[in-house]
């Protein structure tokens, strides 16, 4: 059974973290990673992607969306996201609304990425880019999210498209 604290008592924890400045200096370091990430895609991919904006505010996911023509004309995006409480990026496939996003889970349950026991809340499924980000070697980690994907985006649309009716 899982006893939850009183808010006072977590206040006076919440006092403590904030205090110590720590926890704002990390997050607004990795969201600055993140707003880097999507410099760099919107650059690397200027005409192949259209990139949002970077979308934050809790301490849960930070992220930003990616879309095609194809994924447009599906009413669906993608997410490079960042996991606060993982600590691991991921890349997320999204549906314009909620009955889009329940359509495309039902469709790709056959795809190793689709949880087919509970859909996630956000999203029609959710695949770690990289699991254990070296945040003291931005290069390296700009390097491995964009390899990764690339690797997935493609393993992502050829399923899209063969599930087409």
């Amino acid at each position: 059974m899982v006893v939850t604290k009183s808010l006072n008592t977590r206040i006076s924890l919440y006092k403590q973290a904030i205090e110590s400045g720590e926890l704002q200096e990390t997050y607004q370091s990795l969201v600055s990673i993140v707003q880097n990430l999507r410099t760099e895609f919107s650059k690397r991919f200027d005409g192949e992607y259209a990139v949002a904006g970077v979308l934050h505010g809790y301490l849960d996911f930070t992220y930003f969306y990616i879309q095609n023509s194809y994924l447009k004309s599906h009413k669906l995006k993608l997410a490079v996201v960042l996991n606060h409480q993982q600590v691991q990026f991921e890349l997320w496939l999204l549906g314009q609304t909620k009955d889009v996003q329940k359509h495309y889970w039902h469709k790709l349950k056959g795809t190793e990425w689709v949880d087919t026991q509970c859909m996630p809340d956000y999203s029609v499924f959710e695949v770690p880019l990289l699991e254990d980000p070296d945040f003291d070697n931005l290069n390296e980690l700009s390097k491995s999210v964009h390899s990764e994907f690339e690797s997935l985006s493609i393993q992502i649309f050829k399923a899209l498209k063969s599930h087409e009716e």
